[in-house]
C-alpha cells in the first residue's frame, strides 16, 4: 500500500509563515517538520519504507515504525489515504 494525499488536499508553503501549510476542503493545517517531510514523499507511488529511506538519505535515526505512526495520525485527520 501506498500513501498520497487525499482529494482536494494540497500540501503547500507559506512563505509569510515560513512553514508549510496543508490545504484540505474542512480547513488548514500546519504541520511540524516531520510531518510536512513525509507528506512532501506522499505520491501514492512510494511505499512506507521508501519514504522511510528517502527520509533516512537526509536525517538521522529514521525508522519506518515512525513514520506509519505519522502516516496514521495524517489518515486519522483524513488528509492521507492508502491507494
Amino acid at each position: 500500500m501506498t500513501p498520497r494525499l487525499r482529494r482536494g488536499v494540497r500540501l503547500t508553503y507559506d512563505r509569510t509563515r515560513r512553514t508549510h501549510v496543508l490545504l484540505f476542503p474542512e480547513g488548514v493545517l500546519v504541520p511540524n517538520a516531520t510531518a510536512a517531510a513525509v507528506l512532501e514523499l506522499c505520491d501514492g507511488e512510494r511505499t512506507v519504507p521508501d519514504i522511510a529511506a528517502s527520509l533516512g538519505e537526509r536525517y538521522a535515526g529514521v525508522r519506518e515504525s515512525d513514520v506509519g505512526d505519522v502516516l496514521a495520525r495524517l489518515v486519522d485527520r483524513q488528509v492521507v489515504e492508502w491507494a
